[in-house]
């Protein structure tokens, strides 16, 4: 039995077809921004064994070696390969756990390539500060305001979509919608 979503265009179900009933809505700032933190806090495991595995095949041996560079690209990568994977599949375990699961503008699930959009997209949470950063010489306090409050910018500005959605979502073609955790199948 495929279940009822909707989009722009009208109802749909998840296979694709016509139905009555619409979309779940938009959960909400709070709720969404709670997953949010969640999720960086599971990304302490992957971080952890991501930069374990590079430092130890890469025999790297303090955080000031040249190679800390070729670390940022394998992390980011692994972050993709993490995120795009679970998208693609509706749910991080952080997203199942608050409730959340995102699809396409549709209300189907994403292909890894929107998701893969939707990865490079949601860097406007980091890159805008971090590129603040680096040529002012800010120290790890006055970087910390800086990305804390970009990100509660960015947040905020999610209430001037129509929708409430967040502006990357818009961007990518993808919605954050209320969810309960899908099934294993």
């Amino acid at each position: 039995m495929a279940s009822t979503l909707s989009g722009p265009t009208g109802p749909h179900t998840a296979a694709g077809g016509d139905a009555a009933s619409p979309l779940p809505g938009t959960p909400g700032l709070w709720r969404r921004m709670a997953c949010w933190l969640y999720e960086g806090m599971l990304l302490f495991a992957v971080v952890f064994v991501a930069g374990w595995l590079f430092s130890t095949l890469g025999q790297m041996r303090d955080a000031m070696d040249s190679r800390r560079h070729l670390l940022q690209a394998f992390l980011f990568i692994v972050f993709g390969v993490y995120f795009v994977f679970f998208w693609a599949k509706g749910q991080t375990l952080a997203m199942k756990t608050w409730g959340i699961r995102v699809v396409d503008r549709r209300g189907r699930a994403l292909s890894q390539g929107r998701a893969l959009l939707r990865y490079l997209l949601s860097w406007v949470w980091f890159l805008p500060p971090l590129a603040l950063i680096a040529p002012f010489k800010l120290g790890g306090g006055e970087a910390s305001v800086l990305v804390l409050g970009w990100v509660a910018v960015w947040a905020l500005l999610a209430r001037f979509h129509p929708e409430r959605q967040f502006w990357h979502d818009a961007w990518a073609g993808t919605r954050l919608i209320t969810s309960k955790p899908m099934s294993r199948r």
